[in-house]
This record gives structure tokens, sequence and C-alpha cells, in this order.
């Protein structure tokens, strides 16, 4: 990873919040990128993945949403999860939003999000909430409801894996229907041999190298194109 990130600060609802910057080299008016983690916490894989937007000209933001906790122990993660109140969340990525949008090197008119896991529920959540949000890419994240599908105002493009037996076919074929249901610009790709956490290489038993690099090529593309 070419690029060096800091760790910084940013209000949410009177408080408090940080996250991981990383900026690209050089340039005004660049787009952005919010990365959210998977349910393990703001860790090194999260913080490389906003280091490689960052490396191909985005400034990228990891928000901390477990303020400053970061766990191996899938136990452990499953408890931060639960944890963590949605609308607290939500709360923090808009914070997220506001402190990118008042950054003099990033346009606040091209801001997107992308997350994993956890990450990605987030990711397709906050592009229903907040409309600065000008593109969402989950990865293999929950499916919210339609009553709140329907307040999407962002493309998506979503990030699934065949064999996930949390985020089912089921689900995302309901994702699916709701884009078409109301209308919404959206692609919901499936990687039918991957399974959950396809996308995280430092996970020998889950990464899928073949489905992992297509996705990431995908990823830059669709960013590149609505950013």
């Amino acid at each position: 990873m070419a690029s060096q990130g800091s760790t910084v600060e940013f209000n949410v609802n009177g408080g408090s919040a940080k996250g991981y910057l990383v900026k690209p080299e050089a340039g005004q008016s660049a787009p952005a990128v919010i990365v959210i983690q998977e349910w393990w916490g703001l860790n090194d894989h999260i913080k490389d993945i906003a280091g490689r937007f960052a490396d191909i000209g985005y400034v990228a933001l990891a928000p901390d949403l477990y303020d400053g906790v970061a766990t191996k122990n899938p136990d452990e993660a499953g408890k931060l999860m639960q944890k963590l109140d949605q609308k607290r969340g939500l709360e923090i990525l808009n914070g997220a939003v506001e402190y990118l949008r008042a950054q003099g090197e990033v346009d606040p008119g091209r801001i997107g999000i992308t997350g994993f896991c956890m990450g990605g529920t987030y990711a397709l959540l906050l592009a229903c909430h907040n409309p600065n949000i000008r593109a969402s890419a989950p990865f293999y994240g929950d499916v919210p409801p339609d009553d709140v599908l329907k307040n999407l105002s962002a493309p998506v493009l979503f990030l699934g894996a065949g064999q996930d037996p949390w985020i089912t076919m089921d689900k995302m074929n309901q994702l699916k229907a709701g884009l078409e249901k109301f209308g919404k610009e959206g692609e919901v790709k499936i990687y039918s041999e991957a399974g959950h956490a396809f996308f995280n290489d430092t996970r020998a038993d889950a990464y899928d190298k073949a489905a992992a690099e297509d996705a990431w090529e995908r990823v830059k593309n669709f960013f590149s194109a609505k950013l």
C-alpha cells in the first residue's frame, strides 16, 4: 500500500467518533469513499482497503464503529455487532459524510460508500438515509426491508456469494426484486461458488482470489462511472 493514513476525529451529534483517513498523493476536488468495517472492527484489513482506494485517487475514510475495539474472536465480534445500535451506527456514518464534505480536497458531490459483512449492511442502509451518498457498493451485507429500500437515492452495486449461509440467495433475490419494484438503479452480482467474506484476503478459510479480483475491478469501474 503506497498511501499512508492517519486517525481523525469528527463530530457526531454533539459528540465525536474516530476513523482512519487516507488521501491520494495529490489533487484537489477528489471523489471520496467511505469504507465500513466487518464485524471484527476497524482492523488492518479494512485500513488496507481504504489505502487501495487512496492509491487510485480517492480520499478514503474508514469510520470506527466500535470506538477503538477490534477482535479476531468470532464470539466477541458477534457481541460487538449486536451491541452496536443501528441508529448509532448511522449517526457515525452521517458524521463521516459531513466530515468528508468539509474537507477542501473532497468534491462534496462525489462521495461513495462500500462495506463488508456488517459494513455491507450499513453501506446499503446509508444510501437509503443520506442523499449525499452518490454510489453504494455493499459486499455481502444484509438487505433492508422495502419500506427502507424505497428511499434509496444512489445507484447500487451489490456483491454477493452464492454459498453464503447468512446473506442467502433468497435475500439477494429480494434485493433484486426491490430494486426493480421501486425503479432503482442497481445490480446484484453473485459469485456462485464463493462464500461469505470472499474479499477478505487475510482469511484463508474465506478468501476467493478470482471472485475478489473480479469484484475489485467491478467496484473500481462502478465508482469511476458514478463518482
